[in-house]
């Protein structure tokens, strides 16, 4: 069971406001522009921290969704489950973007990661935005995400939307999500989407010492040790005790990932993923997927949502529409997209 306090900050966390780029900031820079905060090292180690000190304080300023000139925002059900869509007037490309948000499996869809798509959907110039409002635990175990999930991405094939036209995106739990929902794509035959990206993915459920879960708990202001987040990594339980932590169902990082399509995976220098996340990139490119791996210096869990008006986040969302620019021109074989096959592309794996 997850303290009602533990719940309530979570819950705070996510609506509370993060200093989101004024409106007219949201279309595309040159890929030379350095757009949002630029600190040294200890200045934004210091400004993070007491960015983070103020969430935990619940004294941090709200701000409320400020749509992109130009977009609309629809609020409906795909497949049965709550969807926010979001589309502009006019698009350049037929690709959507497909968001599952993070949040331990046991936060609602919230204005912050709302915010993060939108900017991402600015960024690769998608006629669509897709939020889903999945099911969440503890009243809720798995599968119900995932099934959410499913659903979800079969009702926009269902409506005409082509698989490889999707961005698929996931940060933290969402990401887990996200690597859950195409296995599942791939063992039920469905064609997967263009791209992947994932943003400090919680790759596994187990807590194990010796890894950045222990020797990055304390540089890790947002999900490390002193944070209300922290103990859920040791006790929070989101196959209800059903399954081992280390079970592919729960914990992509062990399961075969043959088949999927091209993979970004973002995390931080300092946050608490890394090592799973780099067990995960190399896992993948040992599975033979397209993979790139980017650890950002010294930045924390999840810090592009977190912290949307450093350039560090600025820069990873940028590359996300890079990668989903690099991928998605290019004719891809059916076989991959349909997960068959054991094509060998080239991986790309950046350290700091």
């Amino acid at each position: 069971m997850i303290p009602p306090r533990t719940k309530q900050f979570l819950a705070a966390l996510l609506l509370a406001a993060v200093l989101l780029l004024p409106q007219g900031t949201l279309s595309a820079p040159s890929h030379t522009e350095v757009y949002g905060i630029v600190m040294t090292d200890d200045a934004k180690q210091l400004y993070m921290r007491e960015k983070m000190q103020a969430f935990y304080r619940g004294t941090a300023e709200t701000a409320p969704l400020t749509l992109p000139a130009g977009w609309t925002a629809e609020h409906e059900a795909l497949g049965g489950v709550p969807v926010d869509c979001y589309m502009p007037v006019r698009a350049a490309h037929p690709r959507v973007l497909l968001q599952l948000h993070g949040g331990g499996y046991i936060m609602r869809l919230g204005a912050v990661h709302r915010a993060l798509a939108l900017r991402l959907g600015v960024l690769m110039n998608a006629s669509a935005v897709y939020c889903v409002d999945y099911r969440i635990a503890p009243a809720h175990l798995y599968p119900a995400a995932l099934e959410d999930a499913v659903r979800v991405y079969r009702a926009l094939l269902a409506r005409g939307t082509r698989a490889e036209d999707i961005v698929l995106v996931g940060d933290s739990a969402g990401g887990n999500l996200a690597l859950a929902l195409v296995l599942d794509l791939r063992a039920h035959d469905l064609p997967q989407p263009g791209v992947i990206a994932l943003a400090s993915p919680w790759a596994t459920m187990e807590h194990r010492a010796g890894t950045s879960r222990t020797t990055n708990a304390d540089a890790d202001c947002v999900l490390g040790r002193g944070t209300p987040l922290y103990p859920l990594l040791q006790t929070g339980d989101y196959g209800g005790g059903a399954f081992a932590r280390n079970d592919p169902r729960l914990s992509p990082l062990y399961a075969d990932l043959r088949g999927l399509p091209p993979l970004l995976i973002q995390t931080g220098g300092s946050e608490v993923f890394r090592t799973e996340d780099e067990e995960l990139a190399a896992r993948a490119a040992a599975c033979g997927v397209p993979v790139t791996l980017t650890v950002y210096p010294g930045m924390p869990h999840d810090f592009a949502l977190i912290f949307p008006e450093l350039a560090d986040s600025s820069a990873s969302l940028q590359e996300i529409a890079d990668f989903v620019e690099k991928y998605m021109k290019e004719e891809r074989p059916r076989s991959l997209l349909r997960g068959e096959g054991d094509a060998m592309p080239e991986s790309d794996v950046s350290h700091e």
